[in-house]
């Protein structure tokens, strides 16, 4: 696992047996060969050869390759990438730029990491236009509607809409204000509002309902995690 400051480069294949987890960086997926599918934050994605994906700090990410896949990846700190678009957009610019890291790595030819992460984001696409006067964010106000819409599936797109940002912006703002992804913030206020229905002797069942736990257990076993 690269060092939570450090930017790294890796060419990693993925199998049948499916995995899940998450990072404190970002992390950028460019498909080499084959097709790995994943789950992010339960929104459906695939990585096939000449694609790649940004994965954004805290999203938990399930994911899994039936017949095989190849992936370079970047773990990356830099919070750039946040005001980036998830998809490239100049797919061309970024599988040539990949296709040299892939060679440099595997033939072992030096190159500066940190360099090529530049350009690579360069390469990705543009960042996303910020206006001149920045858009307040009610954060309080966002809450409430997040709490008022917990049972159902909530997703950055919903809470960019909201605060009438991109989803970029969204997340980089989210970070820059609250110290955490879109993703967490929503975890944390959904257990902070299990946690307060629970206390008014609301059943687990009918808690795990109105805050969109999957199950009464997902909810119990979310609260024993904050215990312990």
């Amino acid at each position: 696992m690269p060092k939570r400051n450090a930017t790294n480069w890796s060419i990693r294949t993925y199998g049948p047996s499916p995995g899940s987890h998450a990072h404190d960086h970002f992390q950028i997926l460019w498909g080499l060969e084959g097709s790995l599918e994943l789950e992010v934050e339960g929104n459906g994605a695939r990585v096939g050869a000449g694609q790649g994906l940004v994965i954004t700090p805290g999203d938990k990410h399930d994911f899994e390759s039936l017949h095989g896949s190849r992936c370079l990846i970047l773990d990356a700190p830099d919070l750039g990438w946040s005001s980036r678009e998830s998809l490239p957009q100049f797919a061309k610019a970024s599988n040539l730029l990949a296709q040299y890291i892939v060679e440099a790595i595997e033939q072992k030819i030096p190159f500066d990491a940190g360099q090529a992460a530049f350009l690579f984001a360069q390469s990705w696409g543009p960042t996303s236009e910020m206006t001149r006067v920045r858009r307040d964010i009610d954060w309080q106000g966002l809450s409430l509607w997040v709490k008022d819409h917990l049972s159902h599936p909530l997703s950055v797109g919903d809470l960019a809409e909201k605060a009438c940002l991109s989803e970029s912006q969204f997340r980089t703002r989210c970070v820059e204000a609250l110290g955490c992804s879109p993703m967490q913030w929503i975890r944390r206020l959904r257990l902070e509002q299990a946690q307060r229905l629970r206390l008014q002797g609301m059943s687990v069942a009918e808690v795990a309902n109105q805050t969109g736990y999957d199950s009464p257990s997902a909810l119990t076993a979310a609260l024993r995690r904050l215990k312990s």
